[in-house]
């Protein structure tokens, strides 16, 4: 499938109907999913026959897009049922205009997935994938450090590599601390992520918010 392709599919995904603050719920756009995706799969052979995990799946995009760019099984994880209720609907939609998209979907507090010894190599989350694909929050309207819960927690769970979207002024901050968990991380592309107005309390119909498009593998081990 080609990029224009992808992104044309993924235009036709549903976004949340009511979006939760408290869960930083904003839509990832057909344009930032289909870049993420089309490279993690083209680039670096990362989504095709392999199980590819969704941390915060909210819509389901990410997992639809890998689904449809052949990932032989998808996971989704996220902590608001009607999140999960939207993309199993997106991604049976989807059946009807491609292919047939495996995935589960499971309901879990991302926080509750942490290794109990603080490490990235815990069999606690008892979840396993090549790869993590991820849009986590920020932290800028939840839990302050809560994208480094994220990763850590991907970082327990990827096989192969992790893929995720955090703000471009963390960007030094996150290098280092993945490298002290025995990861190496790349920075594959900076991003504007387009965030429409979503909330009462949202001025402008949109804000553009510098993103880095990251790519994390495991670093060799001595």
């Amino acid at each position: 499938m080609k990029l224009k392709q992808l992104e044309a599919q993924l235009q036709t995904v549903s976004k949340f109907a009511n979006p939760k603050i408290q869960y930083e719920q904003y839509p990832t756009s057909a344009h930032i999913a289909s870049q993420l995706l089309y490279t993690a799969a083209n680039t670096y052979d990362d989504i095709e026959d392999t199980v590819v995990l969704d941390l915060g799946v909210g819509c389901g995009v990410l997992s639809a897009g890998a689904g449809l760019l052949g990932a032989a099984y998808n996971i989704g994880v996220d902590i608001d049922p009607d999140a999960l209720e939207q993309a199993a609907v997106n991604c049976e939609d989807l059946d009807t205009v491609a292919q047939q998209i495996p995935i589960d979907l499971i309901r879990a507090n991302v926080e509750d997935l942490l290794p109990e010894d603080g490490s990235t190599k815990s069999p606690q989350s008892r979840l396993w994938a090549d790869t993590v694909i991820m849009n986590p929050p920020f932290g800028t309207k939840t839990k302050v450090g809560i994208d480094m819960v994220f990763l850590q927690v991907a970082f327990s769970i990827a096989e192969t590599a992790v893929y995720s979207l955090h703000k471009s002024s963390t960007r030094e901050f996150i290098l280092k601390k993945a490298a002290s968990w025995g990861w190496r991380g790349e920075v594959v592309a900076e991003l504007r992520y387009d965030i429409p107005a979503s909330y009462k309390f949202h001025k402008k119909k949109s804000v553009d918010v510098e993103v880095d498009f990251l790519r994390f593998e495991k670093l060799d081990e001595e």
